[in-house]
């Protein structure tokens, strides 16, 4: 018996959280575009961050994934810490849908759900219904599972000493609720998961193996086990990363000494908020079938979560300023050292797709701010004179920084299509690939073109008058060209931005051609140092591959 029991358990938990998971990944999958509008609603007001927060909990079903989303992109200074803070709220009460979805008495249908959910999954050609397949089965696993650990823990109502270990749990006094709550702390460490401890309490209760109020004890300190996996993952991130992970357990711990101090106050509050909808006794317990049964005692937990994480919120709301101001005078800046990753890319982000692909984005687009710093110096290296030394030296840095980045990102993006990606998600990781690769390649030939001019210099060597317009002229128009091609991002009519683009390339195109034939007709008649004429038409061919890099990168927007 205690084999079948421990079976039970173990399988039972393995498929609850395996339910969560799958269906985390499909609603990702399904609400991508849902996703990134909820996050754009993440700006200074600490009300749309609060929403933003909620939304995206609530599809992608866990305060873990969404806090460390958070974490990770006040990291890459995508979203400041008074952001980070009001999405982390709002993650505290999204996450309390959990326990409403655990609510519907759909308990005995987890298996044919679980069933239905993987025909369509295996045997659907179209994208879609495949990920709300995938959704449907993590439905389907979480109920199944959760029944297993029901039938799991039904032989311990008959083991005395199972009933007693209990028993000393008993949140009939404060020391009790915070014994409880140590344990409901410390079971969801464990998990890394505190809707797979909710789903534990649940089936603890709904057998009768534990009261109301002791379930209500573990559901507190559940909130505060939760934290761990936000703060891990602000280890090693920058000082503000911190901050957001640290008011994350500070949020939490705060609110559980509050409710356990006013326990016997706050638990008579539930029991009218249920009585409300006509629920008179939440441990009510009937006879159905010879089975004991508690029929309100799910949404009675519900109940205390939800209340818990509303009333947090609306207590700490106010004062987020003030909190933030207190955590940057005890989280000082420290002295950054040398770094693994030159991006901020958050490797541990990969259990949200769309928070790794967004992440991606901005990375991205500081890449393309870095090539368009490296024109600006290249032009100030052109212009010659004290700076033109420092001017060369930033350039070689700043292209060995580039390239870095580049496989940084490639790495990660690798990793990231590895995982369960929409078809819309995948195609932007391939994207933002192809874009790295651009940039990285446009930072070469800029560098090239510096090495070529100071293998001039090294050997005394001068372009004519007329070399010298040319190549101005062709910088000056490829140099705009990046800038003009740069702006993609930010046009509605792509169609007719990609035609005007095209228009331009191919006009430096033939300018460069009209060079180079001048330029051998010029020498077939006055031939001068060899090493001149193939610099020069050396730099031409740069600047021809940069004009063709910018070309596919805006072919790679528009691709789009």
């Amino acid at each position: 018996m205690v084999f079948d029991m421990v079976f039970h358990l173990i399988g039972g938990l393995g498929i609850f959280l395996f339910g969560m998971k799958s269906m985390s990944d499909g609603l990702q999958a399904i609400a991508g575009g849902a996703l990134r509008r909820l996050i754009a609603l993440v700006t200074n007001n600490r009300v749309m961050a609060v929403i933003a927060g909620i939304g995206v909990t609530c599809l992608v079903q866990s305060s873990s994934i969404t806090t460390v989303m958070a974490v990770g992109f006040v990291n890459s200074g995508f979203m400041m810490l008074n952001q980070a803070m009001g999405v982390i709220l709002g993650a505290n009460i999204g996450t309390t849908v959990t326990g409403w979805i655990l609510v519907l008495k759909v308990g005995k249908y987890g298996l044919p759900i679980l069933g239905i959910g993987i025909f369509f999954y295996l045997f659907s050609k179209n994208e879609k219904i495949k990920y709300v397949a995938l959704t449907v089965l993590g439905i389907g696993m979480i109920f199944f599972g959760l029944e297993l650990m029901k039938n799991g823990f039904k032989p311990l109502r008959g083991m005395e000493e199972f009933r007693n270990w209990f028993l000393a749990f008993n949140s009939d006094t404060y020391l009790g609720v915070l014994k409880t709550a140590a344990v409901g702390c410390l079971l969801t460490v464990i998990v890394q998961s505190s809707s797979a401890t909710l789903g534990i309490t649940i089936g603890l209760a709904q057998t009768g193996l534990i009261g109301f109020e002791t379930a209500a004890a573990l559901v507190l300190g559940e909130n505060i086990g939760t934290t761990i996996t936000a703060y891990l993952s602000s280890i090693g991130a920058s000082t503000n990363a911190k901050r957001a992970a640290y008011f994350h357990v500070f949020f939490n711990v705060i609110g559980v000494l509050i409710i356990t101090a006013l326990f016997s106050f706050y638990l008579p509050l539930v029991r009218w908020i249920m009585a409300l909808s006509g629920v008179s006794d939440i441990s009510l317990m009937v006879m159905k079938d010879g089975i004991e049964t508690y029929p309100y005692i799910t949404s009675g937990i519900a109940t205390v979560h939800t209340v818990f994480n509303v009333a947090n919120t609306l207590i700490f709301f106010p004062f987020l300023p003030a909190i933030a101001t207190f955590l940057n005078r005890i989280v000082k800046e420290k002295i950054p050292q040398k770094k693994r990753l030159l991006t901020n890319l958050d490797f541990q982000m990969y259990e949200s797709s769309f928070a790794a692909v967004e992440q991606s984005r901005f990375e991205i687009e500081k890449l393309s701010l870095q090539t368009q710093s490296m024109f600006e110096t290249l032009e100030i290296f052109l212009e010659g004179g004290k700076n033109r030394r420092k001017a060369a030296d930033e350039i070689f840095e700043r292209e060995n920084i580039i390239d870095e980045v580049q496989k940084e990102i490639t790495e990660f993006l690798t990793h990231a299509k590895g995982h369960n990606l929409g078809h819309d998600l995948n195609m932007e990781c391939t994207r933002y690939l192809l874009l790295a690769d651009e940039f990285e390649s446009i930072s070469d030939y800029i560098m090239a073109i510096v090495k070529l001019y100071l293998r001039l210099e090294e050997h005394e060597l001068e372009f004519t008058t007329d070399q010298k317009q040319a190549l101005e002229k062709i910088h000056k128009r490829v140099k705009a060209f990046y800038a003009h091609s740069s702006e993609v991002n930010q046009i509605k009519d792509l169609k007719d931005f990609y035609q005007k683009t095209m228009i331009i390339r191919d006009g430096i195109i033939n300018e460069i051609k009209t060079f180079r034939r001048e330029h051998w007709e010029f020498l077939s008649k006055k031939p001068g140092d060899p090493l001149l004429g193939t610099t020069f038409t050396d730099l031409l061919v740069s600047y021809r591959k940069i004009n063709s890099h910018i070309g596919h990168m805006v072919e790679t927007y528009v691709d789009e």
